[in-house]
């Protein structure tokens, strides 16, 4: 049996009730055993969704991990973040989905929004990039900008991307940079290729996945506290992503990580705290997609 000393913030908070959860979108694993499914990963045991809230709200950093292209996963975002502002004050959120270039825009809807003006096309007047569906990605945003915390980005610009393919640069040594943590990332880079990309753009893109990673870490320290970021599995993962940056640059505070996965997949202890298991998407053959390319 396993026994909590709970954070007085967690005891103050239990009574507080959570919004109503969002109903299931995707049509894949409706009848699957782990549907719903919230696991502490680090005891195994199954956790109600209040249970989870509380514990991250514990948290000065949540890092949650999403599948870019499941519905579920933005519904649960969006309810995470108005679940979580009923346990304690939001310090900020960031995305991966934004970059430094729109901070501005980002900032002046933000602004306007709480002077109860007008802002107009929201993903023209943030020129949200069309690679992220604002069918999906825009009722957390719209949502979030407004909030009385920022709305920060949390990934590269361009310019530094192109420059990271021109100039590989070389992280620090440190628990990012360990030739296990590197050879996982390669492998995953080469299986998302479908084998089919040529050698030499390896070490690259895998450079430019790392300075993302390194990105996020940077910007959850800056950011106020506490602090939400939501990016693809990979970025959120412990054993792989943002969250060893943060321990190579030193970050204090508590750091929890909430892996957002569908039913049939597995998530194991050293890559997140907790996994919440959802409806699955209809599988896509991209390989072939890309052959045919």
């Amino acid at each position: 049996m396993r026994i909590f000393f709970l954070p007085l913030l967690l005891l103050l908070s239990a009574c507080q009730t959570p919004p109503p959860l969002p109903e299931w979108q995707s049509p894949e694993g409706r009848d699957h055993a782990d549907l719903g499914a919230i696991v502490d990963l680090r005891s195994g045991e199954r956790l109600s969704a209040e249970q989870l809230v509380r514990w991250l709200a514990t948290a000065d950093y949540v890092l949650v991990g999403e599948r870019h292209d499941n519905p579920d996963h933005h519904a649960l975002q969006l309810w995470l973040l108005q679940a979580l502002a009923e346990q304690r004050s939001q310090g900020s959120l960031l995305l991966e989905m934004l970059t430094p270039e729109q901070q501005p825009a980002v900032a002046r809807a933000q602004t306007q929004l709480r002077r109860g003006e007008p802002v107009g096309d929201l993903p023209v007047t943030l020129a949200w990039s069309p690679g992220w569906p604002w069918t999906l990605y825009g009722p957390l945003v719209s949502h979030a900008l407004a909030q009385p915390f920022p709305l920060m980005p949390a990934n590269l610009t361009r310019a530094e991307i192109g420059q990271i393919y021109r100039e590989v640069p070389r992280l620090p040594d440190g628990e990012s940079t360990r030739a296990e943590v590197a050879d996982a990332l390669r492998a995953q880079i080469v299986e998302s290729h479908c084998g089919m990309l040529p050698d030499s753009q390896v070490p690259a893109m895998l450079a430019v996945q790392q300075q993302r990673d390194r990105r996020m870490a940077a910007r959850l320290l800056a950011a106020p506290k506490p602090t939400l970021l939501i990016a693809g599995g990979f970025h959120a993962r412990r054993d792989l992503g943002a969250p060893l940056h943060l321990l190579d640059l030193g970050a204090a505070g508590n750091a929890q990580v909430l892996m957002l996965a569908e039913v049939g997949e597995r998530v194991a202890a050293q890559q997140a705290d907790f996994v919440w298991y959802t409806p699955a998407q209809p599988a896509r053959d991209y390989c072939e997609q890309m052959r045919k390319r």
